[in-house]
């Protein structure tokens, strides 16, 4: 009597949340096609070998427009535009750093310049070294033992959080700040310690800020073996630093988020998913964020090729701007409440094209509890936990409009190794996991399609 009342419960709990044997056949389907005919794996390819690195305002960067409109095309969406945004220019130019230890020789270490930072204009910069452990232990020293030095941020990324971007957000504050936090006490540019996993000498580049009214000095990354190097160092001697670089803000220009969708039959309400086209200006971007194009992109192309009769509008936006302005995600939401658009739900993949394990869900509790009830039919491809509560950079937009936002969360251990690194290739990214994200995030659309 307990087990046919259990499975009565069950089966009213799948009836009441929209959830049937239907949907499992549906998953299946949905699953073989992309992981034996699922074309992200040869787009990605072409993606990064063919274009490479695309950083916003780059020639590359508009290469990569032009890609994405024709594979959306490919993909048999019925509707392709590009959405004009005007977007920061930030080149790098030529860059090194030198240091000089009690021997007088001078060594070159392997550095980046932060995004967004300003340069030396081309000549050396120099001063003695001062290194900080963390940001209460910098908050303590005054003006005079910072002014005219170099101040070194080595806080290192915990290992001790399980989900590496918890480590990544707190450790994002040191690369977010140091400039503004130096030149506020006279010093003359700021090295960080790389927001790495990785015990390795690659430095990370990414997002760095200035704020208003206070000089804006260089910032700097260098990797984990350095950084170990260089407190051995400054335990026992005074080093000298020598920065000479040509990186700085060029102004603004007009570029385009691309998007492409299949009208939905019943009505034009919106579902969103995508990633950001654009990506720093080392490496490929593969997994940051080339794996999320072409895993959203897949989602439209599995729709059309499954014959699967979208009762809402599927649409793919190809953001632009994401690593250093975000001005993709802000333009989007703008535009979508000056023409009055219903969008149902938003889903970004921007986390690597590592295996999925789950679905981030930032919405009020009756739609995240409607979307954990369909958790068993996830669980056979590896897809568990749906109790995080965030979604992707270019969505606060429409989340701030109430629109509910998600985020698709593969397997993190390896994402920053070679987050924002010359690392970030197409050999780092495995097929089958690539793939596996673009049937989960198409499968999840399948499901708030059908049931809102």
């Amino acid at each position: 009597m307990k087990k046919i009342l259990g499975t009565s419960l069950l089966l009213f709990g799948m009836v009441a949340f929209g959830q049937s044997k239907e949907d499992s056949v549906q998953f299946r389907k949905i699953s073989t096609e992309i992981l034996n005919n699922g074309k992200g794996y040869t787009e990605l390819k072409e993606l990064t070998k063919n274009i490479g690195h695309r950083l916003s305002g780059s020639e590359a960067y508009e290469k990569s427009v032009k890609w994405a409109e024709q594979k959306l095309r490919d993909a048999g969406a019925d509707k392709v535009w590009l959405q004009e945004v005007m977007i920061p220019v930030w080149e790098r130019g030529k860059e090194s750093l030198n240091i000089q230890t009690s021997s007088g020789k001078w060594k070159s270490l392997k550095m980046l310049s932060l995004g967004n930072s300003e340069g030396t204009g081309g000549k050396d910069v120099s001063g003695e070294i001062i290194m900080v452990k963390s940001m209460e232990e910098y908050d303590k020293l005054p003006a005079e033992k910072v002014k005219d030095k170099i101040v070194f941020f080595n806080y290192p990324f915990s290992q001790s959080f399980v989900e590496t971007f918890k480590a990544y957000g707190d450790a994002s504050k040191y690369r977010t700040t140091a400039a503004s936090l130096t030149a506020k006490k006279g010093g003359k540019f700021a090295i960080v310690r790389s927001l790495s996993s990785a015990f390795d000498d690659v430095p990370h580049t990414g997002a760095m800020r200035y704020e208003e009214k206070v000089s804006k000095i260089p910032a700097i990354a260098i990797g984990s073996t350095t950084a170990d190097e260089l407190e051995a160092l400054l335990k026992s001697q005074k080093v000298t630093a020598k920065l000479n670089s040509n990186c700085g803000m060029k102004g603004e220009k007009l570029s385009h988020s691309v998007i492409g969708e299949i009208t939905g039959k019943k009505d034009q309400s919106v579902i969103v998913v995508g990633g950001h086209l654009d990506s720093w200006d080392v490496g490929e971007g593969a997994h940051d964020d080339g794996a999320g194009i072409v895993q959203s992109i897949e989602v439209l192309r599995t729709f059309k090729k499954l014959g699967i009769q979208n009762n809402h509008t599927i649409r793919v936006v190809c953001f632009a701007n994401e690593e250093n302005g975000v001005k993709g995600g802000i333009q989007y939401g703008k535009t979508v409440k000056e023409k009055n658009e219903k969008h149902l739900f938003a889903i970004e993949t921007d986390a690597g094209g590592f295996a999925p394990r789950g679905i981030a869900l930032d919405m009020d509790d009756a739609k995240r509890n409607q979307i954990k009830s369909w958790s068993n039919l996830f669980l056979p491809y590896g897809v568990y936990n749906f109790e995080e509560r965030f979604s992707g950079t270019d969505l606060y937009p429409l989340h701030d409009m109430g629109i509910p936002a998600a985020e698709l969360m593969p397997d993190s251990q390896r994402y920053f190794d070679i987050h924002h690194t010359e690392e970030d290739t197409f050999e780092k990214v495995n097929r089958r996991e690539l793939l596996l994200g673009a049937t989960a995030l198409t499968q999840i659309i399948y499901m708030i399609d059908k049931n809102w």
